[in-house]
């Protein structure tokens, strides 16, 4: 019974194919969204979470003022004695690289591009996990002495340089010459959006005393600090802000004038929200499909209407209101089930070429798949099943004489 059910519905889909293809439509077009949207969002959380990944292992930042913008608030910065202290005094962490950052144009030969040099210390490129392309990092010697001499990021090798080594060259960074010695690997985009790969790093002395000029002693923008494999994280920060509130001099009961944050909880956050708004656009994609249901149901009533004379005939001759009922259900199931699978192939597809239009990983989840194929079936079954029951109720001598 079944299988003659299935026959029958693939018999009118194939007589009626422009009217089955314009009836799951909507289903295509919901089960498509649903899958696209959930998709992007994983790929989207993916992203964020390698991003902040790739700042360094470990990390967590110190920041002038409780803000975490590039400013970090009002508050005064950081001395580089700050950082001597936390490593030396908090057990928990590996290294410090205080930062001091100022915008620059890069230039070289008839070639500019404005970018980010940042002063630190040697202990930066292990910190924030750089790996070298070629050349070297600049060395202790060479901090101290406050050397002209700078390690470039990949995009500023790109625009600069092009193809050409550019170790051993000099470049121009507002009024310091400085010779380049190493080039970092690429890192790609960061958790904020900016390219962490557009960077000129130079020792911290270089930039204070050549580039910027010192602000005092508190002239650190914001220090970087590795954790050791094993400690707690909130264990550090909790070091980190009893040091730093000393050396501050902030009493007891009065708000800290900087912030201390573990980069993996903000990840964690950043990961929460991303899925949050994921599952949220999954939802309200979904109602499209309920959109679709109803198209299934109002053709369906249509074809029980036209048919109404063959179902008589076949009640007359001995079709059970059961078989009947089966007949129009199959009908809607297999409707949905033909939109569900087109739909799951086009999000794929349109899936893919966004991610690679956006930036973000291309990830394929079968749960989500396949929940978005069950829940097709289930909307054909139940907007189905309204016609099916009412072909199924129709009186044989009643439907005989329908015209």
């Amino acid at each position: 019974m079944l299988w003659n059910a299935l026959t029958i519905a693939v018999r009118e889909i194939r007589r009626n194919l422009l009217r089955g293809f314009l009836t799951v439509l909507g289903v295509v077009i919901g089960v498509a969204a649903v899958v696209i949207m959930v998709s992007l969002g994983q790929g989207a959380t993916e992203s964020v979470t390698s991003q902040v990944e790739s700042l360094g292992s470990n990390l967590i930042m110190a920041i002038p003022g409780t803000g975490v913008g590039p400013s970090g608030g009002s508050a005064p910065g950081f001395r580089l004695s700050d950082a001597e202290e936390i490593a030396a005094g908090v057990s928990g962490v590996r290294a410090v690289a205080p930062l001091r950052m100022v915008g620059a144009k890069a230039v070289y030969l008839q070639e500019d591009w404005s970018t980010q040099a940042v002063g630190t210390t040697v202990d930066y490129f292990s910190v924030a996990g750089w790996a070298f392309a070629e050349g070297r990092p600049f060395t202790e010697a060479e901090f101290v002495g406050a050397r002209p001499v700078c390690v470039l990021g990949n995009t500023v090798v790109s625009e600069l340089f092009g193809q050409q080594d550019p170790v051993g060259a000099r470049i121009r960074l507002k009024g310091l010459t400085c010779e380049v010695v190493g080039v970092l690997a690429a890192k790609g985009q960061g958790a904020m959006g900016q390219d962490q790969d557009s960077v000129v790093v130079l020792p911290l002395s270089t930039v204070q005393r050549r580039l910027a000029g010192r602000l005092g002693d508190r002239d650190v923008d914001r220090m970087m600090i590795s954790a050791r494999d094993g400690v707690s994280a909130d264990r550090v920060v909790r070091d980190v802000t009893d040091v730093l509130r000393d050396r501050r001099g902030i009493r007891a009961g009065e708000d800290d004038d900087f912030s201390v944050l573990d980069t993996k909880e903000i990840a964690d956050a950043l990961s929460s929200t991303t899925k949050i708004l994921t599952y949220l656009l999954g939802a309200v994609a979904a109602v499209s499909l309920l959109v679709g249901g109803i198209g299934i149901m109002n053709i369906m009533l249509v074809s029980v209407t036209e048919r109404t004379r063959e179902i008589g005939l076949r009640m007359s001759i001995g079709a059970l209101p059961r078989e009947v009922l089966l007949q129009f259900l199959v009908e809607a199931l297999v409707l949905s089930l033909i939109g569900g699978l087109v739909g799951i192939v086009l999000a794929l597809v349109v899936s893919y070429v966004l991610a690679q239009a956006m930036g973000i990983p291309y990830i394929i989840d079968p749960r989500i798949n396949l929940v978005a194929f069950a829940f097709s079936a289930a909307v054909g079954v139940v907007f189905g099943y309204a016609p099916a029951r009412r072909a199924a109720r129709l009186d044989p001598i009643e439907a005989l004489r329908f015209e």
